[in-house]
């Protein structure tokens, strides 16, 4: 079945999942008449069980979701599918005759949202202030195996933060000698899949979860080989941060891309832009908001490892092998753009046109939403210093379209395409990107648990689904921000890992020298 398994590690990437597993959800179809068979494989991303009762047949999400004591708000492992025995007749573990006395913090209550679900009814809309937890806005049930918290540190604590990548990494080595954490946690997803095509990971890029999750990955690969592992690495915004905060941070994911791409079948860093198009309406202080947009995309992005259809399908391995042209460019871009439903892909308005010209087939798709993240201590440099306007050589991309009708994705220009051949990895000349198109008429859906950052051209929000254009690409540009990243962060680094990281750096952003730019080459040098 070509399964794929997720890891969520942390509050960032918890807040992104969750969206990313709302949407798979209300692909769920229950009829039995073939007009209503869904586009996606769900067995891919789900799996089936037994409840409690061993009779009631349950379709839960492939997953293993990690965060701190307190991060899980009012989801419990046990839920309404595995109901924990009346504890009333439970029989006694403990020598002791006496009482006994049970210490218990304080339950947090569901969300309004989450009660109604619960209760059958219809949920009131959701706000960014009514939102305290992921959970909050969750409306899938998880397998109790699914629910991994870590009780070595508190959410939001002041304390002992969870802020430092070695903080997490000697978390998960402590995790792991004690547990062995593959084999608790994530085994039992990987053994009853029949054919893993690979596994996926949401997780923190600056914090300590970066730690955590280089030695997971590590482990992973040790165990898996040759699977496609998927990094999505989710930064927070730092707006507002002190300049010492910044800097942990830019030094944290230093070290974390270092890791991760050491291990990882592709890497793509994630966070919001610091200037969207003014048909989006966000709160950017609110993961809810922010995790909202970027699952949008990552959905799109990946829904070709999902689709039924064996045109517009093709597995993650495929997809990483397109991406990474050369053996060792695993890093990469997203960006995304969106229309309303009504709109037609050829619209007149430059801002929406995504039509596939064959210029952006052979030169590069260029979209109005960017996550690439700054590299920078102060995000406001580039445009300060002109290095908003100098141009990437692309290397490959993979474009993903959605909610078009087929007949109007024919290629502009000279070169006509049909549906097989703009499947292919395809480009005219070797000084030309490896390009690789996929279509499918299913629309990103917004749900009640999803914001109303989508606008129509006339402010009022977009409310039941939109068309989304997506593309991942590996590019010149990748060089220049590894370099810079470098430049930042190495004088922050302890003496014993500065030179170590500085050349991994240094290394990594070798494969993405194109020896090209039409723009400034300030700032190339170390």
């Amino acid at each position: 079945m070509h399964e794929i398994i997720t890891l969520q590690l942390g509050q960032q990437a918890n807040y992104l999942a969750t969206h990313f597993w709302n949407t798979q959800e209300s692909y769920f179809t229950y009829s039995d008449s073939p007009s209503t068979d869904p586009p996606i494989n769900h067995d891919i991303l789900w799996r089936p069980g037994l409840a409690a009762d061993g009779t009631t047949e349950t379709f839960m999400p492939r997953t293993v979701i990690y965060d701190l004591k307190n991060g899980f708000g009012s989801l419990r492992a046990i839920n309404a599918l595995y109901e924990a025995p009346n504890p009333d007749n439970a029989p006694p573990t403990a020598l002791w005759p006496g009482a006994a006395t049970v210490h218990a913090a304080p339950r947090v209550e569901p969300s309004a949202y989450i009660q109604s679900l619960d209760a059958g009814l219809t949920p009131p809309r959701l706000t960014s202030g009514g939102v305290r937890y992921w959970s909050d806005f969750s409306r899938v049930y998880y397998h109790p195996r699914s629910i991994v918290q870590l009780h070595e540190y508190e959410l939001g604590s002041t304390i002992a933060p969870f802020e430092r990548f070695a903080a997490g990494e000697e978390l998960f080595a402590e995790l792991d000698r004690e547990h062995d954490v593959l084999d608790r946690d994530l085994r039992l997803f990987a053994e009853e899949a029949d054919q893993m095509q690979g596994i996926q990971v949401f997780g923190g890029m600056d914090d300590a979860w970066g730690g955590f999750m280089g030695r997971y990955l590590e482990r992973v690969r040790d165990e898996f080989g040759k699977k496609s592992v998927w990094v999505w690495g989710v930064e927070g915004d730092g707006r507002g941060l002190p300049r010492d905060k910044r800097l942990l941070r830019l030094a944290n994911k230093a070290r974390a891309f270092t890791e991760a791409y050491k291990q990882a079948s592709i890497v793509v860093p994630l966070a919001l832009p610091r200037s969207l198009p003014s048909n989006l309406s966000l709160d950017p202080t609110s993961p809810w908001y922010a995790s909202a947009l970027l699952a949008s995309a990552i959905e799109t992005a990946t829904l070709p490892s999902r689709l039924k259809d064996r045109t517009n399908h093709s597995p993650l391995a495929d997809m990483a092998a397109t991406l990474n042209t050369m053996g060792k460019q695993t890093i990469a871009g997203l960006q995304m753009t969106f229309s309303p439903p009504t709109a037609s892909h050829s619209s007149t308005d430059t801002r929406r046109n995504n039509k596939l010209t064959s210029d952006e087939m052979t030169e590069g798709v260029t979209l109005d939403i960017k996550f690439t993240p700054s590299d920078q201590l102060d995000p406001s440099y580039s445009q300060r210093n002109g290095h908003s306007t100098k141009t990437s050589k692309i290397f490959s991309q993979l474009i993903a379209l959605r909610g078009y009708p087929p007949a109007e994705l024919d290629a502009e220009g000279d070169t006509e395409m049909d549906q097989d051949e703009r499947n292919l990895r395809w480009r005219r000349n070797p000084s030309e990107p490896i390009t690789r198109s996929y279509t499918s008429d299913l629309r990103f859906p917004i749900l009640d648990s999803f914001p109303q950052i989508f606008r129509e051209e006339s402010g009022e929000p977009l409310t039941e689904n939109i068309n989304i254009t997506s593309s991942l690409s590996t590019d010149s540009g990748i060089s220049d921000r590894l370099k810079l990243l470098r430049t930042t962060v190495t004088r922050s680094i302890g003496l014993e890992d500065r030179e170590t990281i500085g050349n991994d750096l240094a290394e990594m952003a070798d494969e993405y020298h194109e020896g090209w730019s039409s723009g400034s080459d300030e700032g190339d040098d170390d």
